[in-house]
């Protein structure tokens, strides 16, 4: 009878088991990953600064250092001073405009009082060709004068573009984390030389992460854009715990199962990627397994 009981009892405890792995069955099962960027130097130099650590998380747009900017800002205030040397000609030229345009108001109006006299043949055909051909002369020298001035504008015109063009490299010496995100790696330290193009950190938002997972042809009806699924990670080595995920991205084309899965049989078939979007507490990080339940 004893042993009867003991027989019942394991018995009970077997089925009791069965059925709870198959109330927590899940769908489907996959890792967490995020999109991850890497912020490059935008100029050549050395890394005067560069306050950032590994797992920081910023909130906003910050600079957190700078490339050396010296030679730079050297180069700009020559410009600056020859921008100002030759914009100092400009009023010279427009001075020597001034006294033309006079000397041609004068000669107009002697010109006025010559065609008069000259209708009363008081003066002759030279004196009038005379004085129209003093007038032409101080047109050209003043039409001469302006295309100076077009000169010494386009000139004034090129340094802008080049102190423009320093202002924007120096701008670009500053070494900023555009947006919200959390540092994973850290490829450069203060006073290293480095490129155009010399990656020196890794970011990704981790606040809104995505789980990859892989369902059958079978279970893709069952899912939809837009659908909100119960993501399940690990607590501990023995108990799970739930979350709320929302379905963002379904793949049009089918895989074979990645290598990542073990056995010949589950590696053969084929399957459908799926990204299953969670707002991260704090408690998932990349690479963490998860599973669905639809």
């Amino acid at each position: 009878m004893k042993y009867l009981n003991i027989v019942l009892v394991m018995v009970l405890a077997i089925l009791f088991i069965a059925c709870g792995n198959g109330n927590h069955q899940s769908d489907a099962y996959g890792n967490f990953e995020a999109v991850d960027y890497i912020i490059s130097a935008e100029n050549a130099g050395k890394i005067m600064a560069m306050k950032i650590i590994e797992g920081e998380e910023f909130t906003e747009s910050t600079m957190v250092g700078y490339i050396d900017t010296i030679q730079l800002h050297l180069q700009k205030e020559q410009l600056k001073a020859q921008r100002k040397a030759t914009a100092s000609g400009i009023q010279n030229i427009l001075s020597r405009i001034e006294v033309y345009q006079e000397q041609i108001s004068i000669l107009k109006k002697d010109k006025k009082r010559i065609d008069q006299m000259f209708a009363d043949g008081a003066v002759s055909t030279k004196e009038l060709d005379d004085i129209n051909g003093n007038i032409q002369v101080v047109e050209k020298q003043i039409k001469s004068v302006q295309t100076e001035n077009a000169k010494v504008l386009g000139n004034l015109e090129s340094l802008d573009n080049q102190i423009k063009s320093l202002k924007d490299f120096i701008e670009k010496s500053k070494i900023i984390v555009p947006k919200a995100a959390t540092v994973l790696e850290k490829y450069r330290e203060p006073y290293e030389m480095v490129n155009v193009g010399t990656p020196l950190f890794k970011l990704a938002d981790l606040r809104i992460m995505d789980l990859r997972v892989y369902v059958s042809g079978d279970q893709l009806p069952m899912l939809e854009i837009g659908q909100s699924v119960d993501v399940i990670i690990d607590k501990n080595k023995t108990d799970n715990e739930s979350m709320r995920g929302m379905v963002s991205w379904i793949s049009s084309q089918s895989e074979f199962t990645p290598k990542i899965i073990q056995t010949k049989e589950e590696r053969v078939k084929l399957v459908y990627a799926v990204k299953i979007r969670v707002i991260n507490d704090g408690r998932l990080k990349i690479g963490m397994p998860g599973e669905i339940k639809l």
